[in-house]
């Protein structure tokens, strides 16, 4: 294969040579999406060595996997698919929730007037996110991560997790609301 014409190959006709024997066609679906499934993976699990580990990780599921793809869904969707799961695979053996910048989801997620009642020292409201964080569900948190931090449309996070669009939007919805449930009542329990 022609290293000048990779990048102008789609997902679909780069997964086609690397069926064929090309195994320079899947470095560069590597380099084409490694930044985004590092980046999922490092939401998710929280620091650079487990991420480095979860992207490497899904890159050689997906290789070994490759016959396995129907072409039902994109290559991406399919790969942050598994990326999001070896992810949360490595949350529950680690149990880490370091990942989320405590300010950040203070002031997104706390009602205006009790912002300023916050405590603003993130020691300590960081065991206090990590516990609302911690009592989510997989599937909430992973509708979390991907809408929240990844910013992806409700259809690609659909994708990506295997449900409907409209369950998803519920699921979002009900997340945020448990969250700022939670960082209300420990506000209010601390005034």
């Amino acid at each position: 294969m022609n290293s000048q014409a990779t990048p102008e190959l789609s997902d679909l006709e780069l997964v086609q040579h690397v069926r064929a024997g090309d195994r320079q066609a899947f470095t560069s679906l590597m380099q084409r999406y490694h930044k985004q499934v590092y980046r999922i993976a490092r939401r998710i699990v929280g620091n650079h060595e487990d991420a480095d580990t979860v992207a490497q990780e899904a890159f050689l599921k997906a290789y070994l996997g490759l016959g396995d793809f129907r072409n039902d869904s994109t290559f991406h969707t399919w790969l942050y698919r598994i990326a999001v799961n070896l992810a949360l695979n490595a949350v529950r053996k680690q149990q880490i929730m370091s990942y989320l910048r405590e300010s950040e989801l203070l002031a997104r997620f706390l009602p205006r007037d009790e912002r300023s009642r916050a405590p603003l020292n993130d020691s300590e409201t960081g065991g206090t996110l990590q516990e609302a964080l911690r009592a989510l569900p997989e599937k909430q948190l992973s509708v979390f991560v991907l809408r929240f931090f990844e910013e992806l449309s409700y259809e690609e996070t659909a994708e990506i997790l295997k449900t409907s669009v409209g369950g998803l939007k519920v699921n979002y919805i009900q997340t945020i609301g448990q969250i700022r449930e939670h960082l209300s009542s420990v506000d209010a329990a601390a005034h």
